[in-house]
C-alpha cells in the first residue's frame, strides 16, 4: 500500500510558484513586439551581432511591458536603455487575431536571419523562440480557456507575495511601488471584464472553484491592519539609507492609504464579482467537457511540458515510471514504508539554513559548481497558510542574482523530511541553484523571460528526489521514500490526464486512486477539484521530471564507462529552460568534461 504524502494534499501540492506575475506572458510578448524588418544578408559575425540586437530589442519592449515584470527582471533598467516606462500592472485585454497578428510578424522577422551563419548559443535563442511562436499562435483561439485565478497560482494569491517582496533600492522604486498600487482598481477591473468573457462563452470556472476563489480573496481582506503588506513595507523602507526619518514615517502612512483606498476595494470587487458569477460556468468536470476541451489540453500539456510527446504518450510514459519505481520499492528487502516513515521522523530537526548549507555541500560530487550568492529564508504570514504553496522561491531580477529568497510555508512542513526534500527542490540544488547556475553563463537576456514550467519544475522535481539519498536514512530507507514520493505524484499526473483528457468522473477518480491502496474519499475529492482548477499542473512537475530521467538514460547510454552525473548535469543546465527536444538536441553541444 501507498502512503500520501500530507504535502501533496489540499492546496500544498507540488506548485512552486515563483517570481513575479507571468500571467498570459506568451500574450505580452506576441502583442508588444512585432519589431525588427528583415535586412540584407552580411557575414556570420556581423549576422550574430544583428540577431543579438533583435533579441535585445525584444527584450527591452517585454521587459518593459509592466511595472512589476519590469522590476523582477532587472534591478537597473536603464543600462539597458529603459527610462521612464509607463507605471502599469498591464491587463488581460486581449483579443485573437492581434495576438496572431503580433506572433506572424515576429515569426517573419525571425526568418530574415540566416540561420545557418547564427553560433551555438543564437541558434538555441532561435529555436526557442520559434518554438514560443509557434506555440503562441496555436494558443490565441483558446484565449478564454486561460485561467488567472488558478486555485493556488491565481492572481489573488500571488499579488500580495509579489507585492511584499517588491524590492525598494532607492526613492524612486517606492515611488513607483506606490504609483503601482494605485493602478489595483484598474488590473482587476480588466481581470473582472475577462472572467465576465469567460462566463458569456459558458467557459467560467467550476462552482467549487470559485467557492475557492472566494475564501482566498476573503482571507487577505480578513488580516485587516495586520496585514503583511504593512509590515513587509516598513521593513523595506527602512533600508534605503537616502530616506530620511520623517520621509520614511510619511511612506509608510501613504502605503497604509494606499491599501485602504485601492488595494483593498480592488479584492473587495474582485470577491463580488467572482460571487455574482458562480453557477455561470457550463461545466463542473474535466476539459474534455468543453468545445474544442479536449484540444485545448492536448495543447497545455504540450506547452506546461516541454514534451514533444502526445497525451497518450505522456501517460505510457507515466505509467512506465510508475511500475519502475514500484518493482524498486519491492526489492528492498525487510524494510516497510511505515519503517522507513519513522527513520525519517527521526533524523533530528534542523533550521532551513543548515539544511541548505547540507544540500549545497552535499552535490558537490555530482553538480557543477554554482557562483556564491545570498539567500534568506522567509515564512508565509500564518493567515495565508491555507491558500498558498508549501514553499516557493522569487527568481531575482538577472542583474541582481546575488539576492534570493525562498518561502516556507510552515503549515504545510508535516515533518523534518518534508522540509529537507522541499528545501532541495526551491534551494540547492533546485530551483535556486538552477537559476543562479544558469544565469552565470551569460545567456541571451530574451531567454529569461519565456516560461518553461517543464524544465524549470521537473529539475526542482528531480532534485528533491535526488535529495532522499543526501539525508542520514540508510540507502534502503531512502529508496522507500524516494519511490513512494515519486508514484503519488505519477498518480496525480495520470488523474489530471483522466480528468481533463479522458473525462474521468469523481468516481472514477475515487476507483483508479482505490486500486493502489488510497481509500480516503474526501482526501481524493480534494484532489479531484484541485485537479480541476489547475489542469496539467501535475504534468509539469511530473513529465518534466522523467523528461530529466529519460534524458540521462541517452546520456549515460552515449558515454558509457565514461558517464559522469556532474557532466551530465552541467550540459543540461547550461542549455537552460526550454523544451525538451531542444534540450535534448543542444546539450550534446555543452558542458565540459569532468
Amino acid at each position: 500500500m501507498l502512503s500520501l504524502r500530507s504535502h501533496y494534499i489540499k492546496s500544498t501540492n507540488p506548485y512552486r510558484k515563483k517570481s513575479a506575475l507571468r500571467i498570459f506572458g506568451a500574450l505580452s510578448l506576441a502583442a508588444g513586439l512585432a519589431v525588427c524588418g528583415c535586412r540584407a544578408r552580411v557575414g556570420a559575425d556581423g549576422e550574430n551581432a544583428r540577431f543579438r540586437e533583435y533579441t535585445r530589442e525584444l527584450f527591452c519592449r517585454e521587459a518593459a511591458s509592466d511595472t512589476v515584470n519590469l522590476h523582477y527582471t532587472l534591478k537597473d533598467p536603464e543600462e539597458y536603455g529603459i527610462e521612464d516606462p509607463p507605471v502599469t500592472f498591464g491587463s488581460f485585454d486581449a483579443e485573437e487575431e492581434a495576438v496572431k497578428a503580433a506572433s506572424e510578424n515576429m515569426r517573419r522577422s525571425l526568418l530574415g536571419f540566416s540561420y545557418d551563419d547564427l553560433d551555438t548559443q543564437n541558434r538555441l535563442t532561435y529555436d526557442v523562440l520559434d518554438y514560443r511562436l509557434k506555440n503562441m499562435d496555436k494558443s490565441a483561439e483558446y484565449l478564454l480557456y486561460e485561467e488567472p485565478l488558478g486555485l493556488v497560482s491565481g492572481v489573488q494569491t500571488q499579488l500580495p507575495v509579489v507585492l511584499s517582496e517588491y524590492q525598494f533600492y532607492d526613492r524612486r522604486d517606492v515611488d513607483d511601488y506606490l504609483a503601482l498600487m494605485k493602478t489595483t482598481g484598474e488590473y482587476f477591473d480588466s481581470l473582472i471584464r475577462f472572467e465576465n468573457e469567460k462566463s458569456e462563452a459558458g467557459l467560467f470556472m467550476a462552482g467549487y472553484a470559485a467557492d475557492t476563489v472566494i475564501g482566498q480573496c476573503r482571507a487577505f481582506l480578513d488580516m485587516g491592519d495586520g496585514n503583511y503588506l504593512y509590515s513587509t513595507f516598513a521593513d523595506r523602507i527602512e533600508e534605503i539609507k537616502e530616506l530620511t526619518k520623517e520621509e520614511k514615517s510619511e511612506y509608510i502612512q501613504d502605503n497604509a492609504l494606499v491599501i485602504q483606498d485601492y488595494v483593498f476595494p480592488a479584492y473587495e470587487k474582485l470577491t463580488a464579482a467572482v460571487e455574482d458569477l458562480k453557477g455561470s460556468g457550463k461545466n463542473e468536470k474535466g476539459l474534455v467537457f468543453l468545445p474544442q476541451g479536449k484540444e485545448y489540453y492536448e495543447l497545455l500539456a504540450e506547452q506546461s511540458t516541454g514534451s514533444e510527446r502526445s497525451v497518450d504518450e505522456m501517460k505510457d510514459l507515466t505509467r512506465r515510471q510508475i511500475s519502475d519505481d514500484l518493482e524498486a520499492m519491492e526489492q528492498v528487502l525487510g524494510i516497510s514504508y511505515g519503517e522507513a516513515e519513522e527513520a525519517a521522523a527521526s533524523i533530528g530537526q534542523e533550521s532551513a539554513e543548515l539544511i541548505l548549507s547540507h544540500l549545497k555541500q552535499g552535490i558537490s560530487r555530482t553538480f557543477p559548481e554554482a557562483p556564491e550568492t545570498e539567500l534568506e529564508v522567509k515564512y508565509v504570514p500564518e493567515e495565508m497558510e491555507e491558500h498558498l504553496s508549501p514553499a516557493f522561491y522569487m527568481i531575482p531580477a538577472i542583474d541582481n542574482t546575488g539576492e534570493n529568497v525562498i518561502y516556507i510555508n510552515q503549515g504545510h512542513m508535516g515533518n523534518d523530511l518534508t522540509l529537507f526534500t522541499t528545501l532541495a527542490h526551491e534551494g540547492y540544488p533546485g530551483h535556486l541553484y538552477q537559476t543562479v547556475f544558469y544565469e552565470s553563463t551569460d545567456p541571451d537576456p530574451i531567454r529569461s523571460l519565456m516560461d518553461f514550467g517543464g524544465y524549470v519544475e521537473g529539475w526542482a522535481t528531480y532534485a528533491e528526489m535526488g535529495s532522499y539519498y543526501l539525508t542520514p536514512l540508510s540507502k534502503e530507507q531512502a529508496v522507500i521514500l524516494q519511490k513512494n514520493s515519486s508514484v503519488i505524484l505519477g498518480l496525480y499526473a495520470l488523474a489530471d490526464i483522466g480528468i481533463h483528457y479522458d473525462g474521468w468522473s469523481r468516481m472514477d477518480t475515487i476507483a483508479f486512486f482505490s486500486n493502489y491502496g488510497i481509500t480516503d474519499a474526501d482526501t481524493v475529492e480534494e484532489i479531484y477539484e484541485l485537479i480541476i482548477g489547475s489542469p496539467a499542473n501535475y504534468l509539469k512537475y511530473y513529465i518534466g521530471y522523467v523528461e530529466f530521467l529519460e534524458l540521462k538514460k541517452d546520456w549515460a547510454e552515449e558515454k558509457g564507462e565514461e558517464f559522469s552525473q556532474k557532466e551530465f548535469h552541467e550540459a543540461v543546465l547550461e542549455v537552460g529552460p526550454a523544451p525538451f527536444g531542444i534540450v535534448e538536441d543542444y546539450m550534446w553541444e555543452m558542458g565540459g568534461g569532468y
